[in-house]
Protein backbone atom coordinates (compact mmCIF):
# COMPACT_ATOMS: atom_id res chain seq x y z
CA UNK A 1 0.00 0.00 0.00
CA UNK A 2 1.47 3.34 -0.99
CA UNK A 3 1.57 6.52 1.03
CA UNK A 4 0.49 9.57 -0.97
CA UNK A 5 -0.06 12.86 0.79
CA UNK A 6 -0.17 16.58 0.11
CA UNK A 7 0.69 19.19 2.74
CA UNK A 8 -2.42 20.91 4.10
CA UNK A 9 -2.83 24.59 4.87
CA UNK A 10 -3.00 23.76 8.58
CA UNK A 11 0.28 21.88 8.52
CA UNK A 12 1.94 24.74 6.63
CA UNK A 13 0.58 27.17 9.21
CA UNK A 14 1.96 25.03 12.04
CA UNK A 15 5.38 24.93 10.36
CA UNK A 16 5.51 28.70 10.02
CA UNK A 17 4.41 29.06 13.65
CA UNK A 18 7.25 26.76 14.70
CA UNK A 19 9.73 28.65 12.54
CA UNK A 20 8.68 31.98 14.01
CA UNK A 21 8.90 30.72 17.59
CA UNK A 22 12.16 28.79 17.26
CA UNK A 23 15.60 30.41 17.13
CA UNK A 24 16.48 31.16 13.54
CA UNK A 25 19.36 29.12 12.22
CA UNK A 26 21.43 29.71 9.09
CA UNK A 27 19.90 28.30 5.93
CA UNK A 28 21.58 25.13 4.70
CA UNK A 29 21.36 23.26 1.43
CA UNK A 30 19.07 20.23 1.40
CA UNK A 31 20.91 16.96 1.99
CA UNK A 32 20.10 13.45 3.23
CA UNK A 33 18.55 13.41 6.71
CA UNK A 34 19.37 9.75 7.35
CA UNK A 35 22.50 7.68 6.91
CA UNK A 36 21.96 4.92 4.38
CA UNK A 37 24.15 2.03 3.31
CA UNK A 38 25.11 2.64 -0.30
CA UNK A 39 24.17 6.32 -0.08
CA UNK A 40 25.60 8.37 -2.93
CA UNK A 41 26.72 11.48 -1.04
CA UNK A 42 30.42 10.79 -1.61
CA UNK A 43 29.90 9.79 -5.25
CA UNK A 44 27.97 12.82 -6.42
CA UNK A 45 31.05 14.55 -7.87
CA UNK A 46 31.54 11.52 -10.15
CA UNK A 47 27.86 11.07 -10.97
CA UNK A 48 27.01 14.67 -11.87
CA UNK A 49 29.07 14.64 -15.13
CA UNK A 50 27.16 11.50 -16.18
CA UNK A 51 23.72 13.12 -15.95
CA UNK A 52 21.86 13.51 -19.25
CA UNK A 53 21.79 16.83 -21.14
CA UNK A 54 18.88 19.10 -20.19
CA UNK A 55 18.22 17.03 -17.06
CA UNK A 56 16.95 20.14 -15.28
CA UNK A 57 13.89 20.12 -17.52
CA UNK A 58 13.05 16.50 -16.70
CA UNK A 59 11.01 15.03 -13.88
CA UNK A 60 13.34 13.34 -11.40
CA UNK A 61 12.36 9.76 -10.51
CA UNK A 62 13.99 7.45 -7.95
CA UNK A 63 12.45 4.02 -7.30
CA UNK A 64 15.03 3.20 -4.58
CA UNK A 65 14.95 6.45 -2.63
CA UNK A 66 17.07 5.44 0.38
CA UNK A 67 18.86 8.54 1.61
CA UNK A 68 17.89 10.34 -1.64
CA UNK A 69 21.29 12.01 -2.01
CA UNK A 70 20.85 12.51 -5.75
CA UNK A 71 17.42 14.10 -5.24
CA UNK A 72 18.62 16.50 -2.56
CA UNK A 73 21.71 17.39 -4.59
CA UNK A 74 19.78 18.09 -7.79
CA UNK A 75 16.87 19.91 -6.10
CA UNK A 76 14.41 19.17 -8.93
CA UNK A 77 11.16 21.11 -9.19
CA UNK A 78 9.28 17.86 -10.01
CA UNK A 79 10.10 14.49 -8.48
CA UNK A 80 8.74 11.03 -7.74
CA UNK A 81 10.48 9.19 -4.87
CA UNK A 82 9.60 5.57 -4.16
CA UNK A 83 10.89 2.90 -1.81
CA UNK A 84 9.59 -0.42 -0.49
CA UNK A 85 10.67 0.58 3.02
CA UNK A 86 7.36 1.77 4.44
CA UNK A 87 8.94 3.43 7.48
CA UNK A 88 11.41 5.38 5.35
CA UNK A 89 8.65 6.84 3.16
CA UNK A 90 6.48 7.54 6.21
CA UNK A 91 9.44 9.38 7.76
CA UNK A 92 9.85 11.55 4.68
CA UNK A 93 6.12 12.30 4.70
CA UNK A 94 6.25 13.28 8.37
CA UNK A 95 9.29 15.51 7.82
CA UNK A 96 7.52 17.13 4.89
CA UNK A 97 4.09 17.55 6.47
CA UNK A 98 4.57 17.44 10.27
CA UNK A 99 8.03 18.87 10.83
CA UNK A 100 7.35 20.76 14.11
CA UNK A 101 6.09 17.57 15.78
CA UNK A 102 9.03 15.55 14.46
CA UNK A 103 11.52 18.10 15.79
CA UNK A 104 9.79 18.20 19.20
CA UNK A 105 10.06 14.42 19.47
CA UNK A 106 13.70 14.44 18.35
CA UNK A 107 14.57 17.08 20.93
CA UNK A 108 13.28 14.78 23.65
CA UNK A 109 15.07 11.73 22.25
CA UNK A 110 18.35 13.61 21.85
CA UNK A 111 18.17 14.94 25.40
CA UNK A 112 17.64 11.48 26.93
CA UNK A 113 19.99 9.47 24.71
CA UNK A 114 21.93 6.61 26.30
CA UNK A 115 22.63 2.97 25.53
CA UNK A 116 19.69 1.90 27.65
CA UNK A 117 17.46 4.52 26.06
CA UNK A 118 18.40 3.29 22.59
CA UNK A 119 17.13 -0.21 23.27
CA UNK A 120 13.98 1.14 24.90
CA UNK A 121 13.24 3.26 21.82
CA UNK A 122 14.04 0.35 19.51
CA UNK A 123 11.62 -1.90 21.41
CA UNK A 124 8.82 0.69 21.28
CA UNK A 125 9.53 1.35 17.60
CA UNK A 126 9.08 -2.37 16.85
CA UNK A 127 6.05 -3.07 19.03
CA UNK A 128 4.19 0.07 20.18
CA UNK A 129 1.48 2.13 18.50
CA UNK A 130 3.06 5.48 17.64
CA UNK A 131 1.84 8.53 15.77
CA UNK A 132 3.47 9.19 12.40
CA UNK A 133 5.62 12.01 13.79
CA UNK A 134 6.66 9.90 16.80
CA UNK A 135 7.59 6.99 14.56
CA UNK A 136 9.49 9.26 12.17
CA UNK A 137 11.45 10.76 15.06
CA UNK A 138 12.24 7.26 16.35
CA UNK A 139 13.34 6.21 12.85
CA UNK A 140 15.74 9.16 12.61
CA UNK A 141 16.98 8.68 16.18
CA UNK A 142 17.71 4.98 15.66
CA UNK A 143 19.38 5.73 12.33
CA UNK A 144 21.69 8.32 13.90
CA UNK A 145 22.63 6.16 16.91
CA UNK A 146 22.69 2.58 15.60
CA UNK A 147 25.78 0.71 14.41
CA UNK A 148 27.10 2.38 11.22
CA UNK A 149 23.67 3.76 10.31
CA UNK A 150 22.73 0.30 9.03
CA UNK A 151 19.03 -0.29 8.43
CA UNK A 152 18.30 -3.98 8.81
CA UNK A 153 15.15 -5.87 9.71
CA UNK A 154 14.57 -9.47 10.73
CA UNK A 155 12.01 -11.91 9.32
CA UNK A 156 9.30 -10.35 11.46
CA UNK A 157 10.09 -6.95 10.01
CA UNK A 158 11.60 -5.72 13.28
CA UNK A 159 14.56 -3.34 13.23
CA UNK A 160 17.37 -5.25 14.97
CA UNK A 161 20.59 -3.23 14.59
CA UNK A 162 22.58 -2.80 17.84
CA UNK A 163 23.50 0.56 19.29
CA UNK A 164 26.54 2.27 17.78
CA UNK A 165 29.62 3.45 19.66
CA UNK A 166 29.25 7.21 19.37
CA UNK A 167 30.31 9.67 22.05
CA UNK A 168 28.11 12.53 20.85
CA UNK A 169 25.89 11.45 17.96
CA UNK A 170 24.26 14.26 15.96
CA UNK A 171 20.64 13.29 16.52
CA UNK A 172 18.88 16.56 15.73
CA UNK A 173 19.82 19.01 12.99
CA UNK A 174 16.84 21.35 12.75
CA UNK A 175 18.28 23.41 9.88
CA UNK A 176 18.86 20.32 7.76
CA UNK A 177 15.39 19.00 8.51
CA UNK A 178 13.85 22.33 7.50
CA UNK A 179 15.77 22.34 4.21
CA UNK A 180 14.79 18.72 3.52
CA UNK A 181 11.16 19.43 4.36
CA UNK A 182 11.07 22.28 1.86
CA UNK A 183 12.65 20.17 -0.89
CA UNK A 184 10.37 17.20 -0.18
CA UNK A 185 7.39 19.48 -0.79
CA UNK A 186 8.34 19.19 -4.49
CA UNK A 187 8.11 15.39 -4.43
CA UNK A 188 5.41 12.77 -4.83
CA UNK A 189 6.32 10.14 -2.20
CA UNK A 190 5.17 6.55 -2.57
CA UNK A 191 5.79 3.25 -0.84
CA UNK A 192 5.95 0.90 -3.80
CA UNK A 193 8.33 -1.41 -5.64
CA UNK A 194 10.49 -0.60 -8.64
CA UNK A 195 8.12 -2.59 -10.84
CA UNK A 196 5.50 0.13 -10.36
CA UNK A 197 7.68 2.30 -12.62
CA UNK A 198 6.15 0.54 -15.60
CA UNK A 199 2.91 2.35 -14.74
CA UNK A 200 4.35 5.51 -13.15
CA UNK A 201 7.25 6.58 -15.38
CA UNK A 202 6.66 8.80 -18.40
CA UNK A 203 8.65 9.49 -21.58
CA UNK A 204 11.22 12.18 -20.87
CA UNK A 205 11.62 11.33 -17.18
CA UNK A 206 15.11 11.05 -15.72
CA UNK A 207 15.12 7.83 -13.69
CA UNK A 208 17.99 7.14 -11.30
CA UNK A 209 18.01 3.53 -10.11
CA UNK A 210 20.12 2.75 -7.05
CA UNK A 211 19.02 -0.75 -5.98
CA UNK A 212 20.51 -2.89 -3.23
CA UNK A 213 23.78 -3.96 -4.80
CA UNK A 214 24.62 -7.40 -6.05
CA UNK A 215 27.09 -8.76 -3.42
CA UNK A 216 30.70 -8.89 -4.54
CA UNK A 217 31.13 -12.06 -2.45
CA UNK A 218 28.97 -14.43 -0.45
CA UNK A 219 29.85 -12.62 2.79
CA UNK A 220 29.35 -9.08 1.47
CA UNK A 221 25.57 -9.01 1.57
CA UNK A 222 23.88 -5.84 2.90
CA UNK A 223 20.59 -6.12 1.01
CA UNK A 224 18.20 -6.61 3.95
CA UNK A 225 16.90 -3.05 4.01
CA UNK A 226 13.41 -4.47 3.61
CA UNK A 227 12.04 -7.68 5.02
CA UNK A 228 12.43 -9.73 1.85
CA UNK A 229 15.92 -8.63 0.78
CA UNK A 230 16.97 -8.36 -2.87
CA UNK A 231 17.92 -11.48 -4.85
CA UNK A 232 19.48 -12.16 -8.24
CA UNK A 233 15.97 -12.79 -9.54
CA UNK A 234 15.09 -9.27 -8.36
CA UNK A 235 18.13 -7.93 -10.22
CA UNK A 236 16.94 -9.66 -13.38
CA UNK A 237 13.42 -8.25 -13.01
CA UNK A 238 14.96 -4.82 -12.52
CA UNK A 239 16.89 -5.25 -15.78
CA UNK A 240 13.60 -6.06 -17.52
CA UNK A 241 12.03 -2.88 -16.13
CA UNK A 242 15.12 -0.94 -17.25
CA UNK A 243 14.63 -2.23 -20.80
CA UNK A 244 10.94 -1.32 -20.77
CA UNK A 245 11.67 2.20 -19.55
CA UNK A 246 14.33 2.53 -22.26
CA UNK A 247 11.75 1.61 -24.89
CA UNK A 248 9.36 4.14 -23.36
CA UNK A 249 11.80 7.03 -23.81
CA UNK A 250 13.05 7.62 -20.26
CA UNK A 251 16.62 8.71 -19.57
CA UNK A 252 18.10 6.06 -17.28
CA UNK A 253 21.07 5.90 -14.92
CA UNK A 254 21.66 2.84 -12.71
CA UNK A 255 24.31 2.15 -10.07
CA UNK A 256 25.40 -1.31 -8.97
CA UNK A 257 28.39 -3.46 -8.08
CA UNK A 258 31.09 -3.99 -10.67
CA UNK A 259 30.64 -7.76 -10.93
CA UNK A 260 30.28 -10.03 -13.99
CA UNK A 261 26.62 -10.77 -13.24
CA UNK A 262 25.65 -7.10 -13.40
CA UNK A 263 27.82 -6.40 -16.46
CA UNK A 264 26.11 -9.28 -18.27
CA UNK A 265 22.63 -8.06 -17.32
CA UNK A 266 23.28 -4.65 -18.85
CA UNK A 267 25.62 -5.60 -21.69
CA UNK A 268 23.36 -3.82 -24.21
CA UNK A 269 23.81 -0.44 -22.51
CA UNK A 270 26.63 1.98 -21.81
CA UNK A 271 28.64 1.08 -18.69
CA UNK A 272 30.96 3.53 -16.93
CA UNK A 273 32.99 2.98 -13.77
CA UNK A 274 33.23 5.12 -10.65
CA UNK A 275 35.43 4.65 -7.56
CA UNK A 276 33.32 4.28 -4.43
CA UNK A 277 34.43 4.26 -0.79
CA UNK A 278 33.63 1.03 1.01
CA UNK A 279 33.04 2.03 4.63
CA UNK A 280 31.02 -0.84 6.13
CA UNK A 281 33.31 -3.70 6.99
CA UNK A 282 34.18 -5.01 10.43
CA UNK A 283 37.77 -5.40 9.22
CA UNK A 284 39.12 -1.87 8.80
CA UNK A 285 41.96 -3.12 6.60
CA UNK A 286 39.37 -4.15 3.99
CA UNK A 287 37.82 -0.69 3.81
CA UNK A 288 38.85 1.47 0.90
CA UNK A 289 37.71 2.19 -2.65
CA UNK A 290 36.04 -0.26 -5.00
CA UNK A 291 34.76 0.20 -8.53
CA UNK A 292 31.03 0.43 -9.23
CA UNK A 293 29.21 0.45 -12.52
CA UNK A 294 26.98 3.25 -13.77
CA UNK A 295 24.68 1.99 -16.51
CA UNK A 296 23.14 4.54 -18.89
CA UNK A 297 20.90 4.41 -21.95
CA UNK A 298 22.20 7.70 -23.37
Amino acid sequence: MGFVSTPTALLKHDFHAYSAAAPQTPQVAPAPIVKWVGGKGRLLSQLRPLLPPAVDRMRHVEPFAGGAAMFFDRRPSRALLCDVNQDLIATYLAVRDELPSVITELQRLARDHSRERYYDVRSRYNTAELTRSQRAAAFIYLNKTCFNGLHRVNRRGHFNVPVGRYEKPKILNASLLQAASAQLSEADLRCTSFEALVALARPGDFVYLDPPYEPVSRTANFTSYAQDGFSQEDQQRLRDVYRELDRRGCKLMLSNSDVPFVRELYRDFRIDLVAAPRAINCNTSRRGKVSEVVVRNY
